[in-house]
């Protein structure tokens, strides 16, 4: 008998991680549907066609509800996709504690905790972990220092884990998108034009990631030039000094600051 592989998916409601939920659905898989909100998880069910799944409304940075996943989750988990992120955008002297705490605990803290609750279950199907970070987890960026570090964590976390669980039969495939049409935009629009920035759909972001996540790629980056400041990134930081840089003393880049909300 086939078995249909199960897929975890956080912050299943809305962006990322319904285009996530929809592509899973189209290749067959079992899907438990992780986020805040119920009535976003059953908009999510009902667009990925009625294929086999389960929601399950919980907050991830809680014990509690980490808890109530594993619960549902039960003895085994062949995928687990940590996509629950959120994001704050602003000249760092402007972030509150809420803002730092806020988004450490999300898109770092969380995946952590939930990736170690999780890993008896994953043990048992030699599964996969994945984590939805960001080119800016390779490239620190002006206005998004807190973002930037705590997907420059969650891309550490990857690498760490990776290592650790080379002899266990898990995999770990760390997905790095670039700028997003989300909900999430509307907290960037006014820096997209000054700082010249590309944004993919959430549908293409799930489609590259899938192609990574079914190959057992070891990491997923956008097709185009992100791909390459990555490289020049590792290899010489001061030349993305001196080009973003500059990006952020133009006063167009802070003019467009000023209104900018938190997401």
């Amino acid at each position: 008998m086939t078995h249909t592989k199960t897929v975890l998916i956080t912050g299943a409601g809305s962006g990322i991680g319904r285009a996530l939920a929809k592509e899973a659905a189209s290749n067959g898989f079992t899907l438990i549907l992780a986020g805040r909100t119920l009535a976003t998880l059953e908009q999510t069910r009902s667009d990925c066609g009625g294929a086999d799944m389960r929601c399950i409304a919980a907050d991830v940075t809680t014990p509690e509800g980490r808890a109530a996943i594993a619960e549902v989750v039960g003895p085994a988990l062949d995928i687990l996709i940590n996509n629950a992120g959120v994001l704050s955008v602003g000249h760092i002297g402007d972030m509150s504690d809420t803002d730092l705490e806020r988004m450490t605990t999300t898109n770092l803290l969380a995946p952590m905790a939930l990736t170690r609750d999780l890993l008896p279950a994953l043990r048992r199907s030699h599964g996969r972990i994945v984590n939805i970070g960001s080119v800016f987890g390779d490239i620190g960026y002006p206005f998004f220092a807190g973002y930037s570090a705590t997907k420059f964590g969650l891309r550490g976390f990857s690498d760490a884990l990776r290592r650790e669980l080379s002899g266990a039969g898990i995999g770990v495939t760390y997905v790095a998108p670039r700028a997003t049409r989300t909900a999430a935009e509307s907290s960037f629009a006014a820096l997209v034009e000054p700082m010249d920035m590309t944004l993919d759909s959430a549908e293409t972001v799930a489609t590259q990631a899938w192609n990574a996540i079914l190959k057992g790629k070891r990491e997923c980056f956008p097709k185009g030039p992100e791909r390459f400041f990555v490289k020049i990134q590792r290899l010489f930081p001061s030349l993305v000094d001196k080009s973003v840089g500059a990006q952020a003393r133009d006063p167009k880049t802070l003019a467009a600051l000023k209104p900018l909300p938190s997401s």
